[in-house]
């Protein structure tokens, strides 16, 4: 008897954006697979004996690596049981959802992919920045600014692809990423910003233009996402937060 893995997106941080098909697997899962950024509230909504795994990975660590984690995937469902793989943001946006599921069909297992909200519009939004506005912006692009084992991404390619560009883990190597940017095009005077720990209390978002926020790494800590391009200068004017939350801290890169 096969069970089956659902690869559930838990959006960007808020455990209140989960969908509700997210949510309604995690009800009756008999396994839960969570990453790190995962929100940990959301362990809660699975029954209280379920088998709750830790495959959380971190800049130089890992719970698990991701061999491991598709064996675990594949073992558990194959055993019959019901498997939630629980992943912050999106399972296909730079989740590794797809490396997942790829290994599962291999395995001829049942999966169910259940897409979450991405930090790639969330963070922007959170911090007021329309990724497409009429007028300002016709085009966004997403770019991740680090690759697997924490290599930078050659970003010369990307960085002119769109009007709005979106780049997650940036934080660790901020002044090196709107370097790159600049030398690849993008106006140094672009309006920036960089948002941190997206959705939640802690949030921190810190605008400027392309070359200053390359000195602000001191002000944000991981995870952040970097935005650029036009309709970032609407920060100002749209940024919100969530009521019943702390407001969001807001800052200017200083030079």
């Amino acid at each position: 008897m096969s069970g089956i893995v659902y690869l559930v997106g838990a959006g960007p941080g808020d455990p209140r954006l989960l969908t509700l098909r997210g949510a309604e697997v995690l009800q009756r899962a008999e396994v839960v697979v969570y990453d790190r950024l995962a929100p940990a509230a959301l362990l809660d909504l699975a029954p209280r004996g379920a088998e709750r795994v830790d495959a959380g990975k971190a800049r130089g660590r890992a719970a698990l690596s991701q061999e491991a984690i598709n064996r675990l995937l594949v073992d558990r469902a194959r055993r019959g049981l019901e498997v939630v793989r629980l992943k912050g943001g999106d399972p296909f946006v730079f989740g590794r959802g797809g490396e997942e599921a790829l290994a599962l069909a291999e395995a001829g297992v049942p999966f169910e992919v259940v897409p979450g909200v991405s930090a790639a519009v969330a963070a922007p939004a959170y911090a007021g920045i329309p990724v497409t506005h009429r007028g300002l912006a016709t085009s966004y692009a997403v770019v991740s600014a680090t690759l697997a084992g924490g290599a930078p991404a050659e970003l010369a390619r990307t960085a002119a692809a769109a009007d709005t560009l979106v780049l997650l883990m940036a934080a660790e190597r901020l002044p090196e990423v709107c370097a790159q940017l600049i030398a690849a095009g993008r106006p140094a005077d672009e309006p920036a910003a960089v948002i941190a720990s997206a959705s939640t209390g802690a949030q921190q978002v810190v605008t400027g233009t392309l070359a200053e926020l390359a000195a602000a790494q001191q002000q944000v800590d991981p995870p952040a996402t970097l935005v650029c391009g036009p309709s970032v200068a609407l920060a100002g004017s749209l940024a919100w937060f969530t009521p019943g939350q702390p407001a969001p801290r807001s800052a200017t890169a200083r030079a």
